[in-house]
């Protein structure tokens, strides 16, 4: 360690992001689309003034914001982008979160989280999942500083419908409870229609996985004018310029063109069944997904050496050296061929 860094930067185990081979492998790790993006977004790259990049681009991004908003249905005041769901995220973290009361979340969701308690120095309370590994929405209190997972979760795939979610809101109301949806496009039910009733709810969401963007980096929050003035607030204060305009105008064109947004979707999810299907065949517990993931497990076979056996044959999944997550391994759904390829290599792996 440093005797340059400030005490705090010494206490921080930094998040872990998924490995970014450099060789070609099958790549069935950090739950990207496995399909392109929109073909206006390559129209974009081709045709994008260079010259625009001497200028700063608009600080409030307002015409992504207003595609953003009719997407949703809702007022380009309600909606605030950043550089990534995970920028949003970090920001929220210090809008929200630091009223000296723990954090509530699932012990087992998106492990960025507990990353932000400890840079934000905000306590964190968890709590288990449920006998099913989907997230206890009942365990969680009013006497928190907010509430925050992922719907679906990661990396366990399940979502709760927007019902739970209005069941939640209806008892913990005096606090944000923000609702990371990254892999909602997939088959979970977003809560953006719950926003107009629940001014302390906040939806966040990503090109990243849908949108096919996950090189451009955008992200987004939906919520009440209080909440989105708070994240313009903490983001006027750290960066006033966090989507450049080549970001802007891909991100733009990937939200028009709602048929192949709607093709690639299907796409993934029809995979994703037959791919389950087919693991179950070989003795493979599948959790039930509605992200663009699965989470398995082999009741004869170590996770370990599966996830080190598929590498060596070119295919590389997600590996939690968890205690509670050691016997899984995460699957993230490529495309047919891909996943015809994984599932061979696991019939010889399983023999």
């Amino acid at each position: 360690m440093s005797e340059f860094w400030s005490p705090s930067v010494r206490e921080l185990t930094p998040y872990v992001p998924g490995e970014q081979p450099r060789e070609r492998l099958i790549k069935l790790n950090t739950n990207e689309n496995p399909y392109p993006p929109a073909p206006g977004v390559e129209a974009i790259l081709r045709e994008f003034p260079a010259d625009h990049l001497r200028l700063y681009p608009d600080p409030e991004s307002r015409a992504l914001r207003q595609a953003l908003a009719d997407e949703y249905g809702v007022d380009v005041g309600q909606v605030f982008v950043g550089n990534g769901s995970d920028e949003v995220l970090a920001l929220a973290f210090q809008a929200f979160f630091r009223h000296g009361l723990p954090l509530e979340m699932p012990a087992i969701t998106y492990s960025f989280y507990p990353v932000y308690c400890r840079l934000y120095d905000i306590e964190r309370r968890s709590h288990p999942l449920d006998d099913h590994w989907q997230v206890n929405l009942d365990a969680f209190s009013r006497d928190c500083s907010g509430v925050i997972f992922a719907n679906p979760n990661a990396p366990t795939a399940h979502g709760h419908s927007r019902e739970a979610i209005s069941r939640l809101l209806q008892r913990v109301t005096n606090r944000v409870v923000l609702i990371d949806e990254a892999y909602a496009d997939f088959g979970g039910e977003s809560a953006v229609p719950l926003v107009a009733e629940h001014g302390n709810l906040l939806v966040t969401g990503t090109f990243s996985k849908s949108r096919s963007l996950a090189g451009i980096r955008l992200g987004y929050a939906i919520g009440s004018r209080e909440l989105i003035e708070g994240l313009e607030r903490v983001k006027d204060s750290f960066n006033s310029y966090p989507i450049d305009s080549l970001a802007s105008a891909i991100g733009i064109a990937a939200l028009e063109d709602r048929e192949h947004f709607a093709a690639c979707r299907e796409k993934v999810i029809t995979t994703r069944e037959r791919t389950r299907q087919r693991l179950e065949a070989l003795g493979f517990e599948v959790l039930p997904s509605q992200a663009n993931f699965i989470l398995v497990r082999h009741p004869a076979q170590e996770a370990a050496q599966l996830f080190v056996g598929l590498r060596e044959r070119g295919i590389l999944v997600r590996h939690f050296n968890t205690e509670v997550l050691s016997d899984f391994l995460r699957i993230s759904i490529g495309t047919e061929d891909e996943m015809d390829s994984l599932v061979e290599t696991l019939e010889v792996l399983c023999r």
